[in-house]
């Protein structure tokens, strides 16, 4: 799936690129599987920032999809569909029973597909299964973490894991991040890679652009007073950090692993670390 260029008009549409939208079947959403979604500017309940640089941005409804499709379902692909709240595409799919349900949309997935649910299911890209009954060594995603939950992981665009071996009651899988992790026989997945694989090859290009996703600027800390970042103050032109690079909260960053594992530790077979040394 190529990417959308641009002719370089003005400067910020030089080097500009865009997603591909030939494969969306349909602009409009199914109006009984949206609800609004309220704009929160990155504030908490009590109204205090705790996420920096949001605010603004389009209007947009939430997609409800669903990520836990239940066992013996066999769905047809009737659309697919923008998300504005996520990277990959979703599917309109259409259950045996009339029921419409959103999920998440692959890259072999068009419109007449027939996708099925269940350990009895055909071992096909796009059904869904226990990851007991997927043979090793296929990609796969969508995976639960806790059985029954729905699926938890690897959702993103052109996203993909691999299952790499069955031990006991387990699954050893090597994440997208080349991270080896377990997971439970019982949780399901889905074969397959997740669409729009091109999506993170794409130039913002403005600032603009970045506003009308929610996304406010960022100032550098060297650019700031000593009050308000640790990298800030300072006498005389332009200057670096002065010391290892923190977070404006003296937090060290940029390689120092911030990651809490401690409740996910004993799952962990080959950390993403260890795997990107070698």
């Amino acid at each position: 799936m190529p990417i959308k260029a641009y002719n370089p008009t003005t400067p910020a549409r030089r080097g500009m690129t865009s997603q591909d939208m030939s494969d969306v079947t349909t602009r409009k959403p199914l109006k009984s599987l949206i609800k609004s979604k309220k704009q929160k500017a990155g504030r908490n309940n009590t109204g205090r920032i705790t996420v920096r640089h949001r605010g603004g941005g389009v209007k947009r409804h939430y997609r409800l999809v669903n990520h836990n499709l239940a066992a013996g379902l066999t769905v047809t692909v009737e659309e697919i569909e923008y998300d504005p709240n996520r990277s990959a595409r979703i599917a309109r799919v259409k259950d045996q029973y009339g029921l419409y349900h959103y999920i998440l949309a692959d890259t072999s997935m068009v419109k007449g597909k027939v996708i099925s649910s269940g350990d009895d299911s055909v071992i096909e890209a796009s059904n869904r299964m226990t990851l007991a009954k997927i043979p090793v060594g296929s990609q796969i995603y969508a995976i639960e973490i806790n059985p029954g939950k729905g699926a938890q992981m690897v959702r993103a665009a052109g996203t993909k894991a691999q299952l790499m071996a069955k031990e006991g009651d387990y699954a050893q899988v090597r994440m997208p991040s080349g991270e080896v992790r377990r997971f439970r026989l019982d949780a399901t997945a889905a074969i397959g890679v997740v669409g729009n694989v091109q999506h993170q090859n794409v130039k913002i290009g403005s600032a603009g652009r970045n506003r009308r996703k929610g996304i406010r600027p960022g100032v550098r800390g060297v650019v700031m007073n000593a009050a308000d970042h640790p990298h800030g103050g300072g006498d005389g032109g332009r200057h670096g950090t002065g010391k290892p690079p923190r977070t404006p909260w003296g937090q060290l960053t940029l390689g120092y692993r911030t990651r809490r594992r401690k409740s996910t530790n004993n799952m962990i077979v080959r950390s993403r670390h260890a795997a990107k040394r070698k």
